[in-house]
């Protein structure tokens, strides 16, 4: 047997394995990117909608409790606050999220904690200018924040 033609072979097999190895690799990095944007994508849904949740179920206790006395509408505003889970999905987008998004979650966070201190307080009234200003306020950080997280979902991991 002539060794040139083994050491093709052998030359050959090496080749054809190396080449597959490298496939699975990329095809792993790709799988695992696509992962973790779609994990991404699911945390910035869920903390959007919980805010959501929360600013209505707030709105809606703070209209049913109009006019009653100001601990029985504070206590619902902040009931409503608690049971919406944002609290929770907040720790949770901290925690998962990329460290450049943590900004943009907790400037909303903190806009929709000051659209609860003013329900809870009753004041500024609803109708009222001072309050249209501060619930703008806590839009704008809504919509910074989702440009936010479309371009971290465009960016490759």
């Amino acid at each position: 047997m002539d060794w040139t033609t083994l050491a093709g072979t052998g030359l050959g097999a090496l080749v054809g394995v190396t080449s597959t190895l490298l496939a699975d690799r990329v095809r792993w990095r790709r799988d695992l990117a696509e992962r973790t944007r779609q994990e991404r994508k699911a945390i910035y849904v869920t903390c959007l909608t919980k805010y959501r949740q929360a600013y209505e179920a707030m709105h809606t206790a703070a209209v049913t409790h109009r006019g009653q006395p100001g601990p029985a509408l504070e206590s619902a505003v902040r009931e409503a606050f608690r049971a919406s889970g944002c609290d929770e999905v907040r720790e949770s987008a901290l925690i998962c999220a990329p460290e450049t998004m943590a900004d943009v979650i907790e400037a909303v966070y903190t806009t929709l904690r000051d659209l609860l201190e003013a329900f809870a307080a009753g004041s500024p009234p609803l109708d009222s200018a001072e309050f249209q200003e501060q619930r703008l306020k806590h839009a704008r950080a809504v919509w910074a924040a989702r440009a936010a997280m479309r371009r971290d979902l465009r960016r490759p991991v």
